[in-house]
C-alpha cells in the first residue's frame, strides 16, 4: 500500500491509508464527536489519501488528517456565560441588517452585504 508507513521511516511520523488507522487514535472531529479535545499533544500519527475532489491549483490532491491518541485527550472546557454572551452577540450582529436596522431572522448573506427585502428594493432603485 502506498500510504502505509506504520514506523514512520518515510513520512517522519506513522502514517496509514484512509480507513486504516488503528484503534486508540482519532481525528479532531471524531475526538470532538466524544466530547473530548486534544489538550495539547503531539500529533500521534497521520491518515494520507488522494482525492480527485480536491485539487487546488497546482496541488496533486493529497489529503492528510492528523491522529491522536484517545487516551492523551482530555474533555472539552465548558462554554462559560461571558462565551456564551460573546456568541450571541456576534449572531446579532451577523442577522442584523446595516440599511434598515432589523433583525432579519437569519444571517444576512455577504454577497449583499444587507437584508434580502434591502437587497430587493435596491435593485428595484436601480
Amino acid at each position: 500500500m502506498r500510504f502505509y508507513d506504520p514506523k514512520g521511516l518515510r513520512y517522519g511520523i506513522p502514517t496509514y491509508p484512509f480507513r486504516f488507522a488503528p484503534d486508540g487514535l482519532a481525528t479532531r472531529r471524531q475526538l470532538r464527536a466524544r466530547g473530548l479535545r486534544p489538550g495539547g499533544q503531539e500529533v500521534a500519527a497521520q491518515i494520507l489519501w488522494h482525492s480527485r475532489r480536491y485539487q487546488p491549483r497546482g496541488r496533486c490532491g493529497l489529503r492528510v488528517a492528523y491522529l491522536y491518541r484517545l487516551d492523551l485527550a482530555l474533555p472539552v472546557r465548558p462554554m462559560t456565560p461571558a462565551k456564551w454572551a460573546a456568541l450571541a452577540k456576534a449572531n446579532t450582529a451577523r442577522r442584523t441588517c446595516p440599511e434598515c436596522g432589523l433583525d432579519a431572522g437569519y444571517p444576512l448573506p455577504t454577497s449583499f452585504g444587507m437584508c434580502l427585502a434591502c437587497a430587493d428594493a435596491s435593485a428595484q432603485a436601480a
